[in-house]
């Protein structure tokens, strides 16, 4: 037997039993532990990018690309102690949890190096090309933190993860505009 889910309205108390059996304070708990464990997926993403940029930076031939890998550096070391407060918030000592999908990335990172002319236009599209992913990757994880914190009632948190995703989306844009205004046409001028 199913029973409906209705959502509850915020200040009203979660007693309904859902389809699966649990009541909605059990769900919320699971939710929670969710959000945790994705939190610490992130944490250890940003902490893994911060030596990945540096790595990023000396492998890049524009002045322009150098100066924003060097300025997102300084940005990823602020969204850490972001997510230092947030697991401050939450009562719960930082911890990092490998983050596969950064792994994967940061290796691709060190394929493009590897494979590409040193100081060519040719690096720098790869690298822009990877770098983007690897925004993504970040604007997918802080949106969907943001959302859970907003549906968990914590709205101190999902400020401070709407701030780091607005930098993230920032820089994706950024390196759209270095890649369309020169890097792209400099590398088929290597042709």
């Amino acid at each position: 037997m199913t029973s409906t889910i209705k959502y509850k309205p915020t200040g009203m108390k979660r007693t309904e039993r859902t389809t699966n059996g649990h009541s909605r304070h059990e769900q919320a708990m699971t939710l929670t532990a969710f959000f945790h464990d994705q939190l610490r997926d992130i944490y250890w993403a940003e902490k893994h990018m911060v030596k990945a940029l540096g790595k990023m930076k000396k492998a890049s031939f524009s002045d322009e690309l150098c100066m924003a890998f060097e300025d997102h550096v300084q940005e990823t070391r602020q969204h850490i102690v972001r997510l230092e407060k947030i697991f401050e918030l939450i009562g719960l000592r930082p911890q990092a949890k490998k983050s596969e999908g950064m792994c994967g990335l940061a290796r691709e990172a060190e394929l493009i190096i590897s494979e590409t002319g040193e100081a060519t236009a040719t690096r720098d599209v790869g690298l822009i090309f990877i770098a983007q992913k690897i925004e993504h990757y970040e604007i997918a994880s802080y949106g969907c933190l943001h959302q859970l914190a907003l549906t968990l009632e914590l709205d101190e948190i999902a400020g401070l993860l709407e701030s780091t995703l607005s930098e993230e989306k920032d820089l994706d844009r950024e390196l759209t505009t270095i890649a369309k205004t020169h890097v792209n046409y400099d590398a088929m001028e290597e042709v």
